[in-house]
Parts: structure tokens; C-alpha cells; sequence
């Protein structure tokens, strides 16, 4: 017997996982689609890391962003990783992120 699904769908394509990740950080979006979150976080923190880092896989899709150890690449401007706080939210990459997802608790 077949069915029907009716929308609208609420599909994650990225996968998630969850690891120990460096002092501060809730999550991490890959280049490869992936998504790392802290496991130390509450269900409701978790779901809005993991929000805010799809952001950042459609914007890597995009082609707005890139990065490698030494440098974040956001639509062709280069900013050095050690001059950055990652996760700043005043850095362009992260504004369109954190406008688009929900606050979340820090750890």
C-alpha cells in the first residue's frame, strides 16, 4: 500500500555528530556537509547549534565561504584565523548565521 508524505518536509541533510570539541565551542559546520556539536549542552541548545551551523554549510554550498587552518574566506576577502575570534558575531559570515537562527546558551 503506498502513501503519501504531504509537506512541508522537515529534512536535515547534514549529518551530526557529537564529539568534545575545544573550550568554548558549541559546534563546528565541516566542508564535507557535516556538523560536530559539544554533547555538553542542553536538547534545546543542541538543535539551535545545530541551526546556526546549516547556515554555514549553504553558505560553504554557495561558495560565499571557505576555509582553511590559516584563513576564513568570505566572499573572496581573506581574514586570517589569528587575528579572528571564531564565532564572533560581528564577522559577516557569522551575522547572516546568528540573523537567521536562534539564541542559544553558552557552555
Amino acid at each position: 500500500m503506498a502513501f503519501k508524505l504531504k509537506p512541508p518536509f522537515n529534512i536535515n541533510g547534514s549529518p551530526v555528530y557529537e564529539r568534545e570539541l575545544e573550550e568554548g565551542c558549541l559546534g563546528k559546520g565541516n566542508k564535507n556537509g557535516t556538523i560536530l556539536v559539544n554533547p555538553d549542552q542542553t536538547a534545546e541548545a543542541k538543535e539551535s547549534v545545530i541551526e546556526h551551523e546549516e547556515v554555514h554549510i549553504d553558505q560553504i554550498k554557495r561558495g560565499d565561504l571557505w576555509y582553511d587552518d590559516e584563513c576564513v574566506y568570505w566572499k573572496g576577502k581573506k581574514y586570517p584565523r589569528s587575528k579572528r575570534k571564531e564565532g564572533n558575531p560581528n564577522l559577516p559570515w557569522e551575522k547572516e548565521a546568528y540573523k537567521k537562527t536562534d539564541d542559544y546558551e553558552t557552555l
